[in-house]
């Protein structure tokens, strides 16, 4: 029957300050480490090197990365390799958060940058939320659409307003050139009023110089007429 050296196992494991498991003790000196029964004379076997710490146990990751790089690749993810459900996998409500922070960020990112103004940046905020984009390249395209759809009636609206003033313009032109010829006609109207009385009352004065001669004319012969009954 050996030697028991339970205590200077337990020495030697306080001394290198670890279990009992990794004390490794020299078979070949095994009458030294009996009589060996304290901390001082079991660090002196340590210092000779008939008591040694054991390295700790490997355990690599070698195949384990392997595997875990082929996986990130795509491998060994088929069906037969699947356990859960897809939702219980992936659940769609994590993949609805995602989509939604992706969405959100952009638009902030956008609206910080001054390429959307509030009321768009609402309107594609609720379109989001409603589940309208599927992804941050559809929203993009959306924007693009919406700016160049908002420009294009904004420029139609511009040369609305333009065509209109041109038009007041015009109309104001037209009616003042009107007004000046009217203005033109009364002024030379009035110009030939006068001639125009004269001649009138030229004619006024004839017609009433003959009249009287006529009657003058008439009136010897009345004289004569009725002087007749009297005789």
């Amino acid at each position: 029957m050996g030697v028991s050296l339970k205590l200077q196992k337990r020495l030697a494991s306080s001394v290198l300050k670890c279990g009992k498991r990794k004390i490794w003790l020299d078979p070949n000196e095994v009458g030294d480490i009996s009589t060996a029964n304290s901390r001082q004379n079991i660090r002196k076997l340590v210092k000779d090197g008939y008591i040694i710490k054991k390295p700790p146990v490997v355990h690599s990751r070698f195949r384990a990365n392997k595997k875990m790089m082929a996986k990130r690749k795509g491998r060994h993810s088929g069906t037969g390799k699947r356990k859960g459900t897809r939702d219980a996998r992936l659940p769609a409500k994590v993949l609805w958060i995602r989509r939604q922070r992706v969405l959100r960020r952009l638009l902030r990112k956008y609206r910080e940058a001054k390429k959307l103004d509030k009321h768009l940046y609402h309107e594609l905020y609720l379109k989001a939320k409603g589940n309208v984009f599927k992804n941050k390249r559809v929203l993009i395209e959306y924007i693009h659409k919406a700016k160049n759809e908002k420009q294009r009636v904004q420029n139609l609206a511009e040369q609305a307003e333009a065509r209109r003033t041109r038009n007041k313009a015009a109309r104001e032109r037209r009616n003042k050139r009107v007004e000046e010829k009217r203005a033109e006609d009364a002024k030379a109207a009035a110009v030939y009023v006068p001639s125009e009385k004269k001649s009138k009352d030229k004619k006024k004065k004839t017609t009433e110089g003959a009249k009287k001669a006529e009657g003058k004319k008439d009136a010897p012969k009345d004289t004569k007429k009725a002087a007749e009954p009297k005789k």
